[in-house]
């Protein structure tokens, strides 16, 4: 074969499959066979190695693998990728549909579709090309997954038609059941641990570093929401089925609904058909067709406002309690946990189930020996929901729920108002002690990868390590020869017990790299109660420093947007303890980012002065969302509520009327969005 009759058949044959690809996952309409298909891409492999200078980069060849990542770089998206609110009733879809016609005074045309159960991904493309696949993660970045995204067929590589320049569509990838049982059994087979649900499979196999492996796993796509400024549509219905001309495979399980009633038909027939499906859903989304009313909605911190999802009710199992473990958190929050004769439930061989606390079992009146019932809530944590009493033993026993710790022996004291029980002993208690260590290290926090829950447990036994700054001291001296990690001998007859040489050097390597982790997550990773990644990341825009935020008092910290009492009480008493206050030195003195980068703070002017600004209503030309963010870049404090130190109240359509009455009651200026928007673009004096 010449040069130029390979090209010509490296071209058809790219071609051809890319055909055969789209009309199997897109169309559902095969034209050849499964063999005759990897035939041909076997061939198509064979040619490109041989002649590398005619491989193209959307070759089908590409859905092979090969490529190894080292780890997931985090990718900002570009659009926030929020997630959906959640309802369990009929009442709470009523009550979306009149929020939603309240707030856009006309009728509403919604889109029906499943809710998928997989994993979240966001893919974009540029000029028709699949540049980059990334995760949800924490909505405001992701991983960087695109090597392995390239391997699932259902992605396209290469778009057909007349396709916007640039713009990102989301979906979902998952395992349907047929996948899922072939990779256990082969699992079981070679002796691997067995995935316990399609979902996990999914997940677990998007995180692989080899894409060769990710290949051969029976991952899929569902594609469901196409993200891009100026791209000139008008509804989200029509723009799927554009997409699909474009090679996406789009669902075909979705319907425009006009009325209530005809939601609760499309919800009401998946409920029962989900089952005939070969694949996993959860429940059904309903979202606002025309992308103009979604604008006007616009989105909460964490879910838009034009969009809910309806999750079905559980699945139901009975099954023997046969004994009760407490558990210790770190915060100290004692957990019972049931242990369960095994019992097969939504697709899980479940052995245990959270019985959450004390209130929850005096509820329940449940009983060791007591047949049970169990179903998975949200689909995902199995817990106990009820008990058969017609089956009860004569002489069993109520649940005395345990008055000190099972791990260090201390009191147990329960908070009024609170339902757990919880451990006082923080400073010496070990799951306590090993749980704060584990939140610290934990990916979302300093992402020290390279150390794990075995490593932790295995420097505390070892006294390396009492609270989160003794990592800091950590040397090559004391970790080498430490462990429980078994290392071959040359003759691999013999083992012994040993940190390799790698595995030391990995870890001081990545807690070396976790001291230019930024401030919100130093600040989350302390394990505040209460301070989740969100409330890290709005005390950090608000306070700038750790200094500062130690100084707050309680009336300054409930002024900070979405920062309630709660949270405010919990800050106050954590940086109030001297043992705290001597941690954050420990850690400034080993050098951790306790201050917020420019990444973080990202200012544009200074126009607003340090102003305190409480938001209400609906605005015309920005969402809630982005209002907060240009308060915030032009220097200005987002507060939840109103008081004698806000300065002004930015003002929309629809404005809280307990706002509004306590704004002319305290005289506090009423600045419309025009008004606002003038205050931001006219230049500093």
């Amino acid at each position: 074969m010449t040069k130029e009759e390979a090209k010509k058949r490296i071209e058809k044959l790219t071609r051809e499959l890319n055909e055969h690809n789209y009309k199997y996952y897109v169309l559902s309409a095969p034209k050849i066979s499964d063999y005759e298909y990897d035939m041909m891409l076997e061939e198509l492999v064979r040619l490109e190695k041989q002649y590398p200078e005619y491989a193209d980069s959307t070759s089908p060849a590409r859905r092979i693998g090969g490529e190894v990542t080292k780890e997931f770089r985090q990718i900002r998206h570009d659009y926030q990728m929020l997630s959906l609110s959640n309802s369990y009733s009929e009442e709470d879809v009523i009550d979306f549909d009149r929020r939603v016609k309240k707030t856009l005074e006309t009728e509403v045309e919604y889109v029906c579709e499943l809710k998928y159960d997989g994993v979240a991904i966001g893919l974009r493309y540029n000029n028709g090309l699949l540049t980059l696949a990334v995760t949800r993660g924490d909505g405001d970045m992701g991983d960087d997954v695109t090597a392995n995204a390239r391997t699932i067929r259902a992605i396209p590589l290469k778009l057909k038609g007349d396709y916007p320049a640039s713009f990102e569509i989301r979906g979902e990838i998952f395992m349907n059941h047929e996948g899922f049982e072939t990779l256990n059994a082969e699992r079981e087979e070679i002796g691997e641990q067995l995935f316990a649900n399609p979902r996990n499979a999914a997940a677990g196999s998007l995180k692989i570093q080899d894409s060769s492996i990710v290949a051969k796993r029976p991952l899929d796509c569902f594609l469901y929401q196409v993200v891009a400024d100026n791209a000139g549509f008008q509804y989200h219905y029509d723009t799927l089925k554009k997409a699909k001309d474009w090679g996406f495979k789009i669902s075909p399980y979705m319907a425009k609904c006009n009325t209530i009633d005809e939601i609760f038909d499309f919800i009401s027939f998946w409920n029962k058909e989900r089952y005939a499906l070969p694949f996993d859903i959860d429940g059904v989304v309903i979202k606002v067709n025309a992308f103009s009313q979604q604008e006007i909605l616009g989105s909460t911190a964490k879910s838009p406002r034009w969009a809910i999802a309806y999750k079905f009710k559980a699945v139901r199992v009975a099954t023997t309690l046969l004994s009760i473990d407490f558990q210790v958190g770190r915060t100290g929050a004692i957990t019972p946990v049931a242990n369960l004769q095994p019992v097969l439930l939504a697709g899980t061989i479940v052995k245990r189930a959270s019985l959450h606390n004390a209130d929850i079992i005096e509820k329940l009146d449940v009983r060791i020996g007591d047949t049970v019932y169990v179903e998975k809530g949200g689909e995902i944590i199995p817990k106990i929901t009820g008990v058969d009493l017609e089956n009860r033993e004569s002489n069993a026993m109520p649940v005395e729920f345990i008055s000190t710790c099972p791990e260090c022996g201390t009191s147990l004291f329960r908070k009024e108002g609170e339902a757990h029980h919880y451990c006082p002993n923080e400073d010496n208690c070990p799951p306590q002690i090993k749980g704060k260590l584990e939140h610290f290290i934990s990916r979302r926090a300093m992402n020290i990868d390279s150390l794990g829950e075995g490593k932790i447990e295995m420097l505390y036994d070892k006294r390396l390590v009492r609270d989160v700054s003794d990592l800091y001291n950590l040397t090559y001296d004391k970790l080498y020869g430490l462990g429980k990690i078994f290392e071959a001998t040359e003759d691999k007859k013999e083992k012994k017990l040993s940190f390799r040489e790698k595995t030391v050097n990995n870890i001081l390597k990545g807690i070396e790299a976790s001291k230019e982790v930024p401030f919100a997550r130093v600040l989350y990773a302390l394990g505040i109660r209460y301070v989740g990644e969100t409330v890290a990341k709005k005390l950090v825009n608000h306070y700038k420093t750790i200094d500062d935020l130690m100084k707050a008092d309680f009336y300054e910290l409930i002024l900070v947007d979405e920062i309630g009492d709660k949270i405010a009480e919990s800050l106050i008493s954590f940086f109030s303890q001297e043992k705290n206050r001597n941690l954050i030195e420990k850690l400034r003195e080993r050098g951790l980012r306790l201050k917020a980068g420019k990444e973080e703070i990202s200012l544009k002017s200074t126009r607003l002065g340090n102003k305190t600004i409480v938001i209400s209503g609906v605005f015309n030309r920005f969402s809630r969302e982005e209002a907060k963010r240009l308060i915030e870049e032009h220097g200005g404090k987002n507060a939840g509520t109103v008081s004698s130190r806000t300065d002004f109240i930015l003002g929309g359509a629809d404005m809280g009327p307990k706002k509004l009455e306590k704004a002319r009651e305290m005289g506090i200026k009423i600045i419309a969005e025009e008004d606002f928007l003038k205050m931001i673009e006219e230049p500093s004096p």
